[in-house]
């Protein structure tokens, strides 16, 4: 099928105060992993330099909730707590203070926001449906699921590589906008072969040439017991770039069928807690379609990635063996990349990922089969370092981080960009395992404290 990379119009460049660029920004980064890929040393010595006498101002710690539980607990229990920590997404899980035993009010964090054009119809959408307020990654869950739904659609065949094709043509500028509200209006347009531009919760969910959203934003929150959900955002940072890529030139569409969306989300292991509310999420177009009594079904099947590396791959398998031509996930980029290189590219299965955020993703030769939603962490390293030096007043700071590809690429981002854009100095860069039962050395080297 031929590409037409000119028919549709493109984002325009960079925009208003306060929107940071995407132009120059190299990073990298994740979302969960189950086996350590880090060169870094898994013993607490990792690289690092610089006179840690006295300690960070800034604590960067990188991980996930079940591991950050014990890692937290020996934190506040062998220091004195005086340092302002900064962590990413991945440890944003709201049940953390109550099971570390500490309010934890000296953590500022991180994440992918939901600010699409229809995030407030998307969170009523989902407090309406599960009587609670949407978790994170949660809009890119349904944003995942909703472009996948009206690719197949579009294609009007459960074929990967005519999914793909549709992928851009769905959610790139050009023809009639609709968003969550009106999303089974959408599904009958792409039936019909129209043109349709997909605006979504997490985003405006424009893809660019490697399949990445064109556009994110991230917000900087904190623990609060008296906020809803128990997190409470305290600013948000923009970035907008341009959509591009190839695409289809048309969209043959059908009516009177069936078409096919796995989700590989964890619903248990590291990332359990928050996976569970992405799958709910994630089964809300499908459920918009299948309850609108259309000409058009949809057939889903979950599985159970655990976060981990080999119950991902299963999973993805058993999918493609069932016949689903396209997947929502994995969540975490130590399960997405290597899902991606041995069943998505291998097997001509469409891949977006709602939360996988490593670079590694943006550089994989996917023959543009792996997309995703949610944006690289080149651009999250970049926030945690200007929250660190501007919002924090921190000079020097210390990583901590999980010793996989998304910890040791977010910890060196964040350290590069600590230093290089804002003079701060980096004392250590220090690497720990998941699931040991004290972090106490490792803690202690990164404060200077040993």
């Amino acid at each position: 099928m031929r590409y037409d990379i000119d028919r549709r119009d493109v984002l325009k460049g960079l925009g208003a105060t306060g929107i940071a660029g995407l132009a120059g920004c190299i990073g990298g980064g994740g979302a969960g992993d189950d086996s350590s890929t880090s060169k870094s040393s898994s013993d607490g010595n990792g690289g690092g330099g610089g006179d840690n006498s006295g300690g960070p101002d800034v604590l960067n710690v990188i991980g996930y909730p079940e591991s950050g539980i014990q890692l937290f607990r020996d934190y506040y229990q062998s220091t004195d707590g005086n340092q302002k920590i900064i962590v990413p997404d991945g440890l944003r899980d709201s049940t953390l203070p109550k099971n570390v035993g500490n309010d934890m009010a000296n953590l500022t964090g991180t994440a992918p926001a939901a600010s699409g054009p229809n995030q407030k119809a998307f969170n009523q959408m989902y407090k309406d449906e599960y009587n609670r307020e949407p978790g994170v990654f949660n809009s890119h869950s349904y944003d995942a699921v909703a472009v996948l739904i009206l690719a197949n659609v579009a294609a009007g065949a459960n074929d990967g590589g005519k999914i793909r094709d549709q992928m851009r043509r769905v959610a790139n500028p050009g023809g009639q906008k609709y968003g969550p509200e009106n999303f089974v209006d959408a599904v009958k347009a792409a039936a019909r072969g129209e043109d349709i531009n997909y605006q979504g919760a997490s985003s405006v969910v424009d893809f660019d040439k490697k399949g990445d959203p064109a556009s994110a934003a991230y917000d900087v929150w904190k623990f609060d017991s008296s906020a809803d959900g128990g997190i409470k955002t305290e600013d948000t940072i923009t970035f907008e770039g341009e959509p591009s890529g190839k695409m289809a030139d048309s969209s043959p569409g059908g009516k009177n069928r069936t078409a096919k969306v796995g989700i590989l989300l964890p619903q248990t292991g590291d990332l359990g807690s928050t996976g569970s509310l992405m799958i709910k999420a994630a089964k809300m177009p499908v459920k918009q379609v299948n309850d609108a009594g259309i000409s058009i079904k949809v057939k889903s099947q979950v599985e159970d990635s655990q976060t981990k590396k080999q119950a991902s791959l299963s999973g993805a398998n058993a999918l493609v063996s069932a016949g689903f031509p396209a997947i929502c996930g994995p969540a975490s980029s130590g399960n997405n990349i290597p899902v991606s290189q041995q069943v998505y590219i291998k097997q001509g299965v469409v891949g977006c990922s709602p939360s996988s955020t490593a670079l590694t993703v943006t550089n994989l030769d996917d023959n543009d089969f792996v997309f995703r939603t949610a944006p690289s962490d080149l651009l999250q390293g970049k926030v945690m370092a200007q929250v660190a030096s501007k919002k924090l007043s921190g000079k020097t700071a210390s990583t901590l981080f999980v010793n996989n590809s998304y910890g040791q690429q977010l910890s060196d981002k964040f350290s590069k960009t600590f230093t290089d854009k804002y003079d701060g100095e980096v004392l250590q860069k220090v690497s720990f395992n998941k699931g040991e039962s004290s972090y106490t050395s490792v803690i202690k080297k990164a404060t200077g404290s040993s």
